[in-house]
């Protein structure tokens, strides 16, 4: 009995590198010509199976002693995912997370992905359709880096959650694609405090991704879809307006031109007599 037990443990432990090696985590931040844009794969067996491309700052605030040194005063730290951060991440069919961590575990950044199916009604019936969403966002960090945190009273690690999370809705199958600022709070276990996550200039795809290292249709926000009509918009009346204008010289000169082949009546009346 021991002997078999022994076999099945030595054959986990080569098994395992083996299924250790199907998986492989990238970080790309350095491909990107943005400085503040991070770029993280997660590939599984040989293909992608998630991505993400974003620019994110955090608004941390803290607490700080008076000159009193009796009462507490709120400071806010600024701080952003540097380059070379560590990351981690999963994929399966209907659910996938991404971990980044930086600072020897100072800070990590995590996203959960879920997909599921919506009923949708119209005209009285009902259409199922498949989408993917972020159902939870979490930061764990520690205010006891003096690199961000100056005099932070009583420091230590706290994590920051959201709280019942429906963000960044998508047809299954298409990424999200936005570059307007995508704004979410976390609440902090630092006595509830709110930490102020911004998301910009991002495309995130965690499933469903049909070829390596390459996203699927975009699917727009709606922000960057109204401030695209706000582009265009101006430019479109501005060309029906030429249009009109166009067209009424046209009109005009058309006029003319009939009334210029039309005899013309004696504005004198005594000439009528002679007529």
């Amino acid at each position: 009995m021991d002997s078999a037990v022994a076999l099945c443990m030595l054959g986990w432990v080569l098994l395992a590198p083996a299924l250790l090696a199907e998986q492989e985590v990238e970080n790309l931040s350095g491909l990107s010509p943005n400085p503040d844009r991070d770029i993280f794969v997660v590939r599984e067996n040989g293909t992608t199976c998630l991505m993400a491309e974003f620019a994110v700052k955090f608004l941390i605030p803290y607490d700080v002693l008076a000159l009193n040194g009796i009462d507490l005063i709120t400071e806010q730290a600024s701080l952003a995912i540097p380059r070379g951060a560590r990351i981690e991440g999963s994929c399966g069919s209907t659910e996938a997370e991404l971990h980044i961590s930086w600072l020897n575990g100072a800070y990590t950044f995590r996203i959960y992905f879920s997909k599921e199916k919506h009923t949708m009604g119209s005209d009285g019936k009902a259409k199922e359709t498949e989408v993917w969403k972020i159902n939870k966002v979490q930061l764990v960090y520690d205010n006891s880096d003096t690199s961000h945190f100056i005099n932070a009273y009583n420091p230590g690690k706290h994590t920051a959650s959201t709280h019942r999370l429906s963000a960044l809705v998508t047809p299954a199958g298409r990424s999200y694609v936005c570059a307007a600022q995508q704004t979410l709070t976390l609440i902090s276990s630092d006595h509830q405090k709110g930490i102020t996550v911004y998301m910009s200039d991002l495309q995130i795809q965690p499933f469903d991704i049909k070829s390596d290292f390459v996203f699927s249709e975009p699917y727009k926000c709606i922000t960057d879809q109204r401030e695209r009509l706000e582009e265009t918009l101006p430019l479109v009346l501005g060309l029906i307006l030429g249009l009109i204008i166009v067209i009424t010289i046209t009109v005009y000169h058309f006029h003319l031109k009939l009334t210029a082949n039309q005899p013309q009546l004696p504005r004198d009346r005594s000439l009528y007599k002679n007529m």
